[in-house]
Order: C-alpha cells, then structure tokens, then sequence
C-alpha cells in the first residue's frame, strides 16, 4: 500500500524494538565489564599487586551501573538532539582539559602525563570526555559541510577542528590518547567526500610531522621506549621490564590459564589492573580466554561499523564511525603494548581496563551508536510494503 503523497513517514524505534543491534552491543559491552570486575577482584584478593586496594573494582562496579543507565537513557534520545548542544558540552570538555595545566592537575603516580584532575577525593581523566564531545561536533561539523568540505577554507577548519583537541592532549604530554584522536580524525576524514588531493598531502604531511615531533618534541624516555621495540634487549634503563613481564605473564597463562583464585602463582605485572589488564587475562584465563575477549572487541568495533553503515544520514554514520574507530584503536594499541609491538603509551583496554572515566565514556559512546540506530532519519520514504517494509533512501 503507498500512502497518497507516495511519502510514508518513519516510526521510531525503541531500543527493545531494536533488539536486532542495539541489545548485542550493550550486552558485549556488559560482558566485558562484568569480566573486568573479577579480575579486579581477583588482583585484590589475590594480592598480586600492592597499588590496587577495594575501592579500585568497586569504582569499577559504580561507573558500569552508571554507564549502563546511561546507555539506556541515551537510546531514548535523538542523536541529532544531542549534537545540537555543542556549544554546552565542548566547552565544558575544554574548560575540564584546560584545568589539567594549572594546579588542580594531577599526575598519576608512575605516570609522565599530567592528564588528570584532582576534584577533592575525586579524580577524572578530561580527554575521556573531550573524546566524546569530539566525535559528536565533528560529525555534525561533517554533515553540514561535507559537500563544501574540499574548498580550501571549510578544508582548514575541518583541520582546525581536528587538531585542537589533539594538540591539547599532546601539550599534557598524553601522547597515547593524542595518537588515538588523530586516528579518529583520520577515519572520520576519510569516509567523508574528501578529495585525494587532501589524502595525498595528509601522506605527506603525517611523516614530515612526525620527524618534526622526535627530534623536536619527544624525550628520551618516549623516544627508548619505540627504540627498544626496533632493538630488542638492548635497554641499558630497563624500559622493557613492565613488556617483558607482561609476556611472560601472558604465556603463563598456556591455554586455559591458571585460574582466578589460585594464591600466590601469578607474575605481578605493573599497572596490570589498567593498561595491562590483558596479560592477567592470558595468565588466568590463558589463550582461550584472551581470544574471547579479542573476539569480543571485534565484535563491538564491526558492529558499531555496520551501524554506521547502516545509518540513514551522513551524521549518525560519522557518529558510529568516529567510535567504531575510538574503540579499534584503544584495543589495537593497548593488546599492541602487552605484545611488546607499540611502545608502553597508557591506553587502557575498553570495557576491561580500571577507570571509571574511561568506562562511563565508553558506555556513552555505545549509548550514542545506538541512539542512531533507534533514530534513524529517513525523510522520504518511496515504497512500503507492510509484509516486508521496503525504505528508499531519496536525497542523500
């Protein structure tokens, strides 16, 4: 049946009507969480490493509880409704990053970054913010200007825009976080309309920056710690230490791994409760353990991709590809690191990794994806067919 006018509008989906996508994803997500927890618990009871004490898997416990709530109330929300309050969000995301450069900054212990705040008892990583809030500008910033974007002026503010927060996260000397914005730039860039003109001279532009950044930028410390990648065994300051107990600790685990719970067996790793949360998975839960969590993660990166894909308009599909690769490069960079194939740069494990700021936001992230499956905008639909509803997508 056609609608007289040859338009039928729309309905809205729900997020339990959409179970198709949005259920999975969540449920992926809770899974990991769930997982994280344990192996929180179990480094604490287990006393395999002295700087994690109770608080560390019930911070975990509350920012899960509250990132799921998140996920569920943004599923209510129109995506596009959200993206309109830029000018609420980005400047608090700003502000709260700014603030890491004057007293209320704080450097965690063993860490080279001054990338955190401390608010009282509280303390939060802005740039987890500042990810979300830039994923959400750029993609409206790309929708509305994707046809205009290979003139040179809306090209330079596309770059502006892109570089700012990099630069920000790159001054607070996070270089792992900053390498993670450039990466969702990069992909966000791409699968717009952008002329290879730009792509060509991005090729040339990346390398010549990076040459700029190690003889320039870069310290000794950051600048070992790839040297020892190239030159194994070669570290007279012991840089491969926390790598090489993170291997060991890895192939401890042989196939099954050595249990959760087994006492005084396990190889203590540094920051095993956060950026090497992997190598205790491989040690308790061994290869078939740490295989299923890959699985897991390339389940979340390719299904949040196919929702991109799968979006009505131009700006949830940016949406989705903006976290689809915020997700791929957290996970490629941190299970790198425990391989000893990328340089220790403290990017935590999505879902996994202790941090309840990295793991409320993650959850936002996922809230957002599926608020563009649920409020997909189609403006004309042609052809309905109420045995199997047939969409056409006109004017995109």
């Amino acid at each position: 049946m056609i609608h007289p006018a040859g338009i039928v509008p729309t309905k809205e989906r729900s997020f339990h009507e959409n179970g198709s996508s949005g259920k999975p994803l969540l449920f992926a997500a809770m899974l990991c969480s769930a997982l994280s927890v344990v192996l929180l618990y179990s480094i604490y009871i287990n006393h395999t490493l002295s700087e994690i004490d109770d608080d560390d898997y019930i911070i975990q416990l509350v920012a899960v509880g509250i990132g799921v709530l998140s996920v569920l109330v943004l599923a209510a929300i129109d995506y596009h409704k959200i993206a309109r309050l830029w000018f609420v969000y980005a400047p608090i995301a700003l502000i709260l990053v700014l603030l890491t450069f004057t007293s209320l900054g704080y450097r965690r212990a063993g860490a080279d970054d001054q990338a955190w705040l401390q608010l009282g008892s509280v303390t939060l990583q802005p740039s987890e913010i500042l990810k979300l809030a830039f994923i959400l500008t750029f993609s409206l910033h790309l929708a509305k200007d994707e046809e205009n974007m290979n003139r040179p002026l809306h090209m330079l503010l596309l770059i502006l825009h892109g570089c700012m927060p990099i630069g920000l996260v790159f001054l607070q000397g996070d270089y792992g976080t900053a390498v993670v914005f450039a990466f969702i730039f990069a992909a966000m860039m791409l699968i717009a309309h952008i002329s290879w003109k730009y792509v060509l001279a991005g090729m040339i532009a990346v390398p010549a920056a990076l040459v700029v950044a190690w003889n320039f930028v870069l310290g000794s410390l950051h600048k070992n710690r790839i040297l020892v990648l190239l030159h194994p065994g070669t570290d007279p300051e012991g840089l491969e230490y926390q790598q090489d107990l993170g291997l060991s600790a890895l192939a401890s685990g042989k196939l099954f791994g050595v249990g959760l719970f087994d006492g005084d067996s396990y190889i203590s790793v540094p920051e095993m409760h956060n950026d090497f949360i992997f190598s205790y998975i491989g040690q308790t839960l061994g290869f078939v353990g740490a295989m299923a969590v890959v699985l897991v993660m390339v389940f979340l990166c390719l299904r949040t991709l196919a929702n991109g894909l799968r979006a009505n308009d131009r700006q949830g599909m940016f949406l989705c590809i903006g976290v689809s690769s915020m997700i791929f490069t957290h996970c490629f960079m941190n299970i790198g690191m425990v391989l000893k194939v990328m340089p220790v740069i403290g990017v935590p494990l999505p879902f996994l990794s202790a941090g309840g700021t990295s793991t409320l936001s993650m959850y936002i992230a996922i809230g957002m994806v599926i608020s563009v499956r649920t409020h997909n905008e189609r403006k004309y639909n042609v052809f309905y067919d109420y045995k199997n509803p047939t969409l056409a997508r006109v004017g995109r």
